[in-house]
């Protein structure tokens, strides 16, 4: 069995260290990288692609549910190591697969791993890992810098150059998720894909203009036109009229 690529994210070096030699004790564990915060842990996710993150919650800048919550499909399984027990509703919403309180005695560490290695075998348990309830919130980059984005405050997403933007109404933020990824996740709280550039907020839909050949265009809230694909029109319209 090929050894699962695992990143350590917590914001403390000391527990960060704790854990490392915890899971020196598991062959098939390999910690390819660590990092100490939200912001981090999503660089270092998309540039390291591991199979397994172990995850703390309260962290500074942005939170590690946020970081779960944020992560497109295919992306690793997550286990929460974190001090607090509040959060356990939540980070199974995030479709983690295991909670671990701090601090971590080796025997529920082995539970956990034995779960991680059952999903990984299992198509179908893979695909349960994988699979994303609609986020409530995003991340999404810019200026160098990780913001966190409340689902309410989307207006679109767009494809620009194979690059996602999330648009605000007054910002854009690059994020690493495909307009497909997010379409799937969010086809059922009020966004619809018009076109294969863009997907937009229902709710933020202020006029469909219809247009000669069966296209159009939406205006939105914050006065931006989009247009609409000719075989997306009429499905748009009736969205909408489900109000």
């Amino acid at each position: 069995m090929a050894s699962l690529r695992t990143l350590v994210v917590d914001d403390e070096e000391l527990a960060r260290e704790r854990l490392k030699v915890l899971l020196e004790a598991f062959g098939d564990i390999e910690v390819i990288g660590e990092a100490r915060d939200g912001e981090e842990a999503i660089e270092r996710i998309v540039d390291l692609k591991p199979d397994l993150v172990f995850l703390d919650i309260q962290m500074p800048g942005c939170s590690g549910i946020e970081v779960a919550a944020s992560l497109p499909a295919g992306s690793p399984i997550v286990i929460f190591c974190t001090a607090y027990d509040q959060y356990a509703i939540e980070a199974f919403e995030v479709s983690a697969i295991d909670y671990l309180l701090k601090p971590v005695s080796r025997v529920r560490l082995s539970k956990a791993i034995d779960r991680v290695r059952g999903t990984r075998d299992a198509e179908e348990g893979i695909e349960n890992a994988m699979r994303r309830v609609p986020p409530a919130r995003f991340l999404g980059k810019r200026a160098n810098r990780y913001w966190v984005i409340p689902r309410k405050s989307v207006l679109y997403f767009s494809s620009e150059g194979g690059l996602t933007q999330l648009w605000t109404h007054e910002q854009y933020y690059w994020m690493e998720p495909t307009l497909t990824e997010l379409e799937n996740r969010l086809e059922d709280v009020g966004f619809y894909r018009i076109s294969r550039q863009a997907l937009v907020n229902l709710g933020g839909v202020a006029e469909v203009v219809p247009l000669i050949g069966g296209q159009g265009q939406v205006k939105l809230a914050n006065g931006k036109s989009l247009d609409v694909s000719r075989r997306r029109m009429k499905s748009l319209i009736e969205q909408l009229e489900k109000g």
